[in-house]
């Protein structure tokens, strides 16, 4: 079932977790954020939304993190029910599409749930204060391939949040499919 984010709220302060990424490693808001914001993406392996922009997700990723944005993206599906989203599965993606950044997995779906994330993908864009500033699509492209004139509506609203500290008031939410939580 697809699914929109709720409207951003501006301000609201990033919750604090633990995660472990695909490495093997442990990662929390403060030790991802980059000197000019983080930005945290829902996603995972099996849905058709972030398959159809996974290329653009990296693309994007390397170009933030090259302006001081610290990315992390986070799999909280069921994976049980959803085994191509199992940390195996995850470790797979992330090799073969070289991520620049962290996957992290969120096996008790806690982390989810404290940040209100309802699709994948879900992007939450938080300034160096950990402020929530974007909760926006990456564009408007949606499952489709995205036109070479596509406005890059993350980056550039990232980019503002990096320069400014805060984003940009006009955001169109993002659209994916549900989170698959566990009954």
């Amino acid at each position: 079932m697809a699914l929109n984010t709720p409207v951003c709220d501006f301000g609201w302060q990033a919750v604090d977790f633990e995660l472990e990424d695909t490495s093997g490693l442990r990662h929390t808001p403060a030790s991802l954020r980059g000197p000019s914001g983080l930005l945290l993406m829902f996603i995972c392996n099996h849905c058709p939304y972030v398959k159809a922009v996974i290329d653009r997700i990296c693309r994007d990723a390397r170009e933030l993190q090259a302006i001081g944005i610290g990315v992390a993206a986070i799999m909280s599906n069921d994976s049980t029910e959803y085994p191509e989203d199992s940390f195996e599965n995850m470790q797979r993606l992330a090799v073969r599409l070289d991520f620049s950044f962290p996957y992290l997995y969120d096996a008790t779906q806690s982390v989810a749930r404290q940040y209100g994330a309802v699709c994948t993908p879900d992007f939450f864009g938080f300034n160096r204060r950990l402020e929530l500033q974007y909760r926006g699509r990456l564009d408007a492209s949606g499952r489709l391939p995205a036109a070479p004139d596509s406005r890059r509506e993350l980056v550039l609203a990232m980019r503002e949040v990096a320069e400014t500290g805060h984003g940009p008031r006009q955001q169109i939410a993002s659209m994916g499919c549900s989170i698959k939580w566990r009954s």
